[in-house]
């Protein structure tokens, strides 16, 4: 079936009701064009060599035996690098993390008695890889949890495919640590020619992050819109934003106003519990994670297409299929029995830009036009496609299942799906505006 579509030539401005006619609904007998392998990802992870309660092969075992393609551990303010012991009744996991080591690994634990007390000698990153990662099938990248402070405000980064530690940085704002610390990560990332990928963590954690902060941010294009933990406010609160609401003003401003690159949103698990039973409470693997489109299952494959907007974010649904062009955006869902998809495509107009003194500001009641569902569908699969009509800043998709989370960080999640956003007729880029 097929709703005609204005042109963006068509000469009239768009109204919000003629977007509905932008909507292409093809169902699923359309043919699916070929496209690059989907990777399945989570980019961060905590293990005993920082405040998780499990050892690192432990930790990858479960990723890859639960169908991940890649895995970062991203330990905080260190590097699984150098010999380390842990005391087994004092650490986190305790005896029940060391009786499942010992099942697993039988042969290949490393242990020692120090005044009466059992030590178990953590494996370090290049040990975890060569044992667990299977060419082709699963990868592990090493990375870090630049864990910075600015006052009482918890300001986290992470950076997956890390060569070497980088040291907590600091500065006189929020704004000033960030920038310090994504600028260290580039400086290794030129200076050792590794692919290395940064982002931001948990923006609401300790609402310590606000969309200025994360609008201004030079050399890194990525942060978490979707975290597993229970305790980093992903919906905000009555006066702060929810960090999908953050996402949408943070690329109206970067692309419609401050001549910026788009920002990429991830979804994660920021594992730190793997004990406690499903669903549980705490912090647990499975949660939420990255589908990468790349041509093969290497760093610098996947670093480069995530860098290129190449991928989607979910924490339950599944897309066959996801094209960006300067036409607009084509996803594909497959059917499953029983589910019911809301699909709402999300952007921002050019007449719903806030002027760009508003980055100095301090108020956070934006206009309410940035983020606005420009078309929706419900559907049980089938693949749908939004036109550009001349005006949007940029579009990108969010798709709902009827079902529910089956282990949720908060109460109540339904699975979900983000596309990433696609800069539109009337983004102004800094690419585009590099020499100004």
């Amino acid at each position: 079936m097929k709703i005609p579509a204005k042109t963006p030539n068509s000469g009239r401005k768009p109204t919000l009701d003629s977007l509905w006619f932008l909507l292409i609904l093809l169902l699923a007998s359309s043919p699916v064009v070929a496209q690059e392998k989907q990777y399945k990802g989570n980019l961060h992870t905590h293990s005993l060599w920082s405040d998780g309660d499990d050892y690192p092969e432990m930790i990858a075992k479960w990723y890859r035996d639960h169908g991940y393609s890649f895995l970062t551990f991203t330990d905080h303010n260190t590097l699984q690098a150098k010999e380390r012991w842990t005391d087994v009744a004092k650490n986190k996991g305790g005896q029940t993390a060391y009786d499942k080591l010992k099942a697993a690994f039988p042969e290949w634990t490393d242990e020692r008695t120090t005044d009466g007390k059992l030590e178990v000698r953590l494996k370090k990153f290049t040990e975890t890889r060569d044992r667990l990662e299977k060419p082709g099938e699963f990868l592990l990248m090493h990375g870090e949890e630049i864990s910075d402070a600015f006052g009482n405000k918890p300001l986290h980064l992470n950076v997956s495919n890390i060569k070497e530690l980088i040291p907590r940085m600091g500065g006189n704002s929020v704004l000033e640590v960030l920038q310090n610390n994504v600028s260290a990560a580039v400086s290794q990332r030129e200076r050792t020619k590794q692919p290395m990928m940064i982002h931001v963590n948990h923006p609401n954690f300790g609402y310590a992050v606000t969309e200025r902060d994360l609008m201004q941010l030079i050399g890194e294009k990525f942060f978490e819109v979707y975290n597993g933990h229970p305790s980093v406010n992903n919906a905000g609160d009555k006066t702060r934003p929810g960090t999908e609401r953050m996402w949408d003003i943070i690329n109206a401003m970067r692309m419609g106003v401050l001549k910026l690159p788009v920002m990429y949103g991830i979804a994660v698990d920021d594992g730190h519990s793997y004990h406690q039973k499903v669903p549980g409470t705490a912090s647990q693997p499975g949660r939420g994670w990255v589908m990468v489109m790349a041509d093969q299952l290497t760093p610098g494959s996947l670093i480069e297409a995530m860098e290129s907007g190449r991928f989607y974010s979910s924490s339950g649904v599944s897309l066959s299929k996801v094209e960006a062009t300067d036409q607009g955006l084509t996803l594909e869902l497959a059917k499953q029995q029983g589910t019911m998809f809301n699909v709402e495509f999300i952007g921002t107009l050019k007449k719903d830009l806030p002027k760009k003194q508003a980055v100095k500001e301090t108020d956070r009641n934006w206009n309410a036009g940035i983020g606005r569902v420009l078309a929706t569908a419900n559907m049980d699969g089938g693949t749908l496609t939004y036109n550009f009509t001349g005006d949007e800043v940029y579009i990108r998709a969010r798709i709902t299942s009827n079902r529910k989370h089956p282990n949720p960080g908060q109460p109540n999640e339904l699975q979900r799906a983000w596309t990433q956003p696609v800069p539109g007729p009337a983004a102004v880029t800094f690419e585009e505006n590099e020499g100004e």
